[in-house]
């Protein structure tokens, strides 16, 4: 990898975007939040966008394409928890079960899991390179 290409810090499996996909044609366009450990976990926690409140120090860590015409889906974390995961790359994936109830997934009988793979190096200092956008850069 080229120092200079900066790694997705947020990618999907093909089932996790399969199911943001049908999540998408059902409720409108979805956003992300990665929990920070109350209630489900650290489970991603999915959202029809503007039923969860970005704060100013959320960090946008991605945004997961999904089929035209829909819209991406924007992959938010807080920034404490940012700070600790910042070295990793989030995948969201799907696995069998029901999660809290808070996330769109619930009545799907499937629940979004987080996965991660540590960045090299390389990866980090390109990544060192563009920090991404928080909620107050963005003006949330």
């Amino acid at each position: 990898m080229s120092q200079s290409t900066a790694p997705d810090r947020a990618i999907g499996t093909e089932a996790g975007l399969a199911l943001l996909t049908k999540l998408t044609e059902l409720h409108g366009p979805l956003m992300m939040h990665q929990s920070g450990g109350c209630c489900d976990g650290s489970a991603p926690m999915c959202y029809p966008v503007g039923e969860y409140r970005i704060g100013q120090r959320d960090v946008l860590v991605g945004e997961l394409e999904l089929p035209e015409p829909l819209p991406p889906v924007r992959i938010w974390i807080s920034g404490d928890q940012f700070e600790v995961w910042k070295h990793t790359q989030l995948i969201i994936d799907v696995v069998p079960g029901r999660g809290a109830g808070f996330s769109l997934e619930a009545p799907e009988g499937l629940r979004f899991l987080s996965r991660s793979r540590v960045f090299d190096d390389d990866e980090l200092a390109a990544l060192d390179a563009s920090p991404p956008p928080t909620g107050a850069s963005l003006g949330l």
